[in-house]
């Protein structure tokens, strides 16, 4: 996993428009936590990461941007050697 490239925003769109196989421009802004537990599960396979959140981070987990930010976190955390 080591060199994998940081998820952006589009690529986020991207994992959840496959939930509900909609288009990307489509995917709202707010996240459910369905969506949330959905995109969590997608990204761990993508990117061969398990992403270990307590209820107060997957609660603070609230529109696209901060899951972008979450993501982006966990590689790093990864590459780091630590879990997010």
């Amino acid at each position: 996993m080591t060199g994998a490239a940081l998820p952006d925003r589009a690529e986020v769109r991207a994992m959840l428009a496959a939930f509900g196989q909609r288009a990307a421009d489509t995917v709202p802004e707010d996240l459910g936590s369905l969506e949330l537990t959905w995109l969590i599960a997608e990204f761990e396979q993508r990117y061969d990461i398990q992403v270990d959140l307590d209820d107060d981070r997957f609660g603070a987990v609230r529109t696209v941007d901060d899951a972008t930010e979450l993501l982006r976190a966990a590689v790093l955390a990864e590459r780091a050697g630590a879990r997010p």
